[in-house]
């Protein structure tokens, strides 16, 4: 108990005579904060309302869980504020996983409570084994260092950002609090989710950190804990040197590391409401002027300067298929139409010594030299390309000259370039000759195309 009241003070996370909301689930880690705050409470002048969420996923379960925060809070004599919500209904009409639909429909509910209260602190049970638990779910989905930080001992409330949400037990490990519980002889309910299979995190906490432990490093949940507090302070100064960047846009954004630019990415996509995945993020980066359509039918992207843009899909869709789209060539085999074009693709391992049959329509290239982000666009004046066969580049537009390509017909053919810029196909023209296959070339990229039928 002491430990935490140092927390608490230290971190200023609850100031002297505050009134808060503090949730509590019928569990260990928040039946152990309830009393830790009552023991708290008069020294402090701490005024607490007990908030509680029924998930309404166990059944008599989950009622069971309410009924013994209501009989502790009552008999704590402090008022108890209970929601249900059906978790499982809406996890389906928003396609989320049971887990993310819980922790949504919860922090909602602890967010309108505090305002219906006019309260401005939510109190948290989350604790050390937590951070831990976190730290490898969120690596095994591929966050970057923001998220493998893992929580904060005080943030805002994703329901309501201005509420604060404070964690007084993140420096407590479980087993700090199972002793706390035993000697004061607190009582709680275990929760059976927690030892379902299916679960990443159950799998996590049952399976992946004991291995750890037991066979790689004994002090794993100590060495954890300090490479997040490192990935978070270093995620915090390069947070705020983006924060400052976006300020005044100097030195160009061409000139920043790749870790900056992202940084300065992801608070435009964060500040615009959209998510800040790695891969819209690094197709950002390493386009200008590529649009990303995302699944709700928005459109966004960035310019020279670093500056993101965002739009519906259908005010822009004319103005960026006249002037090129982007491809993943890691989403294929799929088709794509720009223009009048329609293309496909698929990727193979080069294991075969001899050329490719030749046919009308198809290429091949090695895909490790072209890379995973390509651009389809018309031709522009200046543009260079080097066929295979030829020593140097040379202007587009000779090459159209060379090959009797009507006028009227040159800005209708498709250009494929690479992230960087770079030709690598032309429409009509033989293949680039930097991207050609070669005894080297460990991936192919097969590429097929086809002109569609003009409607009248």
């Amino acid at each position: 108990m002491t430990q935490v009241e140092e927390a608490i003070l230290s971190r200023r996370l609850i100031r002297r005579g505050e009134s808060m909301l503090l949730a509590v689930s019928g569990g260990l880690d928040s039946m152990a904060l309830l009393h830790v705050l009552d023991q708290l409470k008069s020294k402090h002048q701490w005024k607490i309302t007990v908030a509680h969420f029924n998930h309404q996923l166990r059944g008599r379960s989950s009622d069971a869980d309410e009924a013994l925060v209501r009989r502790w809070s009552a008999r704590l004599r402090y008022p108890c504020i209970v929601g249900r919500g059906g978790v499982k209904e809406f996890a389906q009409q928003n396609r989320l996983s049971i887990e993310m639909a819980a922790r949504k429909l919860r922090h909602e509910f602890l967010a309108r409570s505090a305002r219906q209260l006019r309260l401005k602190t939510i109190v948290l049970a989350h604790h050390a084994d937590d951070q831990v638990e976190l730290f490898f779910v969120r690596l095994l989905r591929g966050a970057g260092s923001e998220g493998l930080a893992g929580m904060s001992w005080q943030s805002p409330s994703s329901a309501d950002s201005r509420l604060r949400i404070v964690r007084p037990l993140l420096a407590q490990p479980k087993s700090a609090l199972v002793r706390f519980a035993e000697e004061s002889r607190i009582s709680f309910r275990e929760d059976a989710s927690n030892a379902l299979p299916d679960m990443l995190r159950n799998r996590v906490r049952g399976e992946l950190i004991p291995l750890l432990t037991r066979r790689y490093q004994p002090a794993l949940a100590k060495v954890i804990l300090r490479q997040m507090d490192i990935l978070g302070a270093e995620a915090e100064w390069l947070g705020a040197e983006a924060a400052k960047w976006l300020q005044r846009r100097q030195p160009s954004f061409d000139r920043l590391s790749a870790a900056w630019q992202r940084q300065c990415l992801r608070l435009q996509l964060i500040a615009l409401g959209m998510r800040a995945d790695f891969d819209i993020i690094e197709r950002l980066r390493l386009a200008s002027g590529a649009s990303i359509t995302l699944e709700s039918s928005v459109r966004i992207w960035r310019d020279s300067r670093g500056q993101v843009h965002k739009e519906s899909a259908t005010k822009s869709e004319d103005c960026f298929q006249r002037d090129q789209i982007l491809v993943d060539l890691m989403a294929g085999p799929i088709d794509v139409v720009f223009g009048s074009v329609k293309f496909r693709w698929r990727l193979k391992k080069s294991g075969i010594t001899a050329l490719p049959r030749l046919s009308s329509g198809r290429e091949w290239f090695d895909a490790d030299r072209i890379g995973r982000i390509v651009h389809l666009r018309h031709w522009r004046p200046g543009d260079r390309f080097q066929p295979i066969g030829l020593k140097r580049s040379t202007k587009l537009q000779d090459l159209f000259t060379n090959a009797k390509i009507p006028r009227a017909r040159r800005r209708d053919l498709v250009v494929a370039t690479t992230a960087a810029g770079e030709i690598w196909w032309v429409e009509a023209l033989r293949i680039g000759e930097q991207f050609k296959l070669t005894s080297k070339t460990e991936r192919r990229l097969c590429w097929t195309w086809r002109r569609l039928p003009q409607t009248a």
